[in-house]
């Protein structure tokens, strides 16, 4: 057997699109791709953030608007011109594996905005990391899903 780390990516957890306008960014997903007009709409406070979450078909969907002019998703509209995938988060068995894996290949680990920390670190639904935009100009999230045991652990957490 071999003691060699491998990156075991199982899918795509969601995908995270910066948008201007949540409200009309969210009617349009509902014109016409008939998305839920129940779409509920959350303010983060921590990341200062309005995301709208549903699915399309097992792909979860985040839309997400800035609360504050020079927060990171206007940031990031600014910078291109337009809104539109800001980040995809996938799914690892083993979350430190993969950062090695993947820094040892060259990747940069980005802070987290929401918790301000680089690196392992807690979040509602599993341990996360960040990637820069290594990957076609995207911002790459890998989650390891909690287990039971840690969801009981971690289920007050409030990471975003």
């Amino acid at each position: 057997m071999s003691d060699e780390i491998i990156n075991e990516v199982s899918e795509i957890k969601h995908m995270a699109f910066a948008v201007e306008d949540i409200d009309e960014s969210l009617d349009y997903y509902k014109k016409y791709l008939g998305v839920s007009k129940d779409v509920q709409i959350q303010d983060m406070p921590k990341s200062r953030t309005r995301v709208a979450v549903f699915n399309i078909g097992s792909i979860e969907y985040q839309l997400c608007q800035s609360q504050d002019p020079d927060g990171r998703f206007n940031k990031w509209i600014a910078e291109r011109g337009r809104g539109g995938l800001h980040h995809i988060c996938y799914v690892v068995k083993n979350l430190d594996d993969s950062i090695k894996v993947m820094t040892e290949s060259g990747a940069t680990l980005r802070e987290c905005k929401a918790c301000k920390v680089t690196g392992h670190h807690p979040h509602p639904e599993g341990f996360i990391a960040f990637l820069d935009n290594e990957v076609d100009n995207l911002e790459i999230e890998l989650m390891q899903v909690y287990t039971d045991a840690e969801l009981e652990k971690y289920k007050s957490y409030q990471g975003i």
